[in-house]
């Protein structure tokens, strides 16, 4: 095992990402409000990390006139599936939360497919009975999930099942639902951003599918 020294990727790397496929690893980053968006890389050890390119390197994917200071690219989650790499994340100001896909994490990556303009921290959750959820952040310390087609049209993809919500809501002191999907048949198939979990009493473990652990609930 190689020697592991903080922090494993030094300079301006927030909110990483990693996805695994076979014994390679890789990694996504946030770049708010610089160009390229969205810097990928990769390592077999999880210490030496590569740079391979960026998600994010046309206009038409990263619109970001009049961007501010610390708005853009928030917190993308990566995911393989069926041989196709997922990328979702936010464009903070300048549309909202979108996904990219690719064959090769170096690029080149697809056209957004944009999903809806509210709040930020999404992730997708490819279930085994091939239903795609999407999580997010919602307001007022709440998770928002719905089903999802990833690849429906170019401009929207398609909500196809109610939303459905868990944390604390307007009001509320303590509301512990989990929302359908994100732990289907008492396996663990669904990690989150980290921003998701940022307020609220509910903290979600996130335990490799493979070992078909549970999901837990911690108060916070």
């Amino acid at each position: 095992m190689p020697t592991l020294t903080n922090p494993i990727l030094r300079g301006f790397f927030p909110d990483p990402s990693v996805c695994r496929v076979g014994q390679d690893f890789y990694l996504a980053c946030s770049s708010f409000e610089f160009f390229p968006g969205v810097p990928l890389f990769h390592s077999r050890d999880l210490a030496n990390w590569h740079p391979i390119g960026h998600a994010l390197t046309r206009a038409s994917q990263l619109p970001l006139a009049g961007c501010g200071a610390s708005r853009g690219i928030f917190a993308p989650t990566l995911r393989h599936h069926a041989g196709v790499f997922y990328l979702i994340t936010t464009n903070v100001g300048q549309g909202g939360n979108f996904l990219v896909t690719a064959t090769d994490p170096a690029g080149p990556w697809s056209e957004p497919v944009w999903i809806d303009d509210a709040w930020f921290d999404p992730s997708l959750l490819f279930d085994a009975d091939g239903k795609v959820y999407y999580t997010r952040r919602g307001g007022d310390s709440v998770i928002v999930q719905a089903e999802i087609s990833p690849t429906a049209s170019p401009a929207c993809a398609a909500i196809t099942a109610p939303t459905s919500r868990t944390g604390r809501e307007p009001g509320e002191t303590d509301n512990r639902r989990l929302p359908a999907g994100l732990s289907r048949r008492g396996q663990a198939g669904q990690s989150i951003s980290a921003g998701v979990l940022m307020q609220g009493p509910l903290v979600l473990p996130v335990v490799p599918p493979e070992e078909g652990a549970a999901l837990r609930r911690v108060a916070g």
